[in-house]
């Protein structure tokens, strides 16, 4: 089923105010039973990869927010592009590794999809090099 374009961002700025707020809670709340989520990342990083199901989300927010110190990222929201069901939310994601105190920054673009007012993709494209490094300063 097809999705409006009003609808779809009506659904992406309820998921940015969340992501905003920290509530993990609610933003898997906006996700639909079955979902299509990928993260590409290291091995190494716990909250990186695939996930399906809706109780996937929370834990992913779960397990990476408190790797960044708090009150040190920095989201800034570019763009918000939005065709039918599909959204791309275009930004800058700066944060601190609060093992190391390394600082990064990249670029990012996050695909959603909404369905029936129910998000069932996020795809994340990121600097995937940039983020292994902080975590593994002068490492390979």
């Amino acid at each position: 089923m097809t999705t409006d374009t009003r609808t779809s961002r009506a659904v992406a700025e309820q998921f940015v105010e969340r992501l905003g707020r920290q509530d993990q809670d609610a933003i898997q709340e906006l996700f639909a039973p079955e979902i299509d989520w990928h993260v590409p990342g290291s091995d190494d990083l716990p909250w990186t990869g695939r996930r399906s199901r809706r109780e996937e989300v929370a834990p992913y927010f779960t397990t990476m927010w408190p790797v960044f110190e708090p009150g040190k990222s920095q989201v800034e929201l570019e763009r918000v592009i939005v065709d039918g069901g599909d959204v791309m939310l275009l930004g800058i994601f700066t944060h601190t590794v609060a093992a190391n105190g390394e600082e990064f920054t990249t670029p990012s673009a996050m695909h959603l999809q909404v369905q029936d007012g129910q998000i069932v993709r996020m795809h994340l494209y990121e600097d995937t090099l940039a983020v292994h490094q902080a975590f593994n300063p002068g490492g390979e």
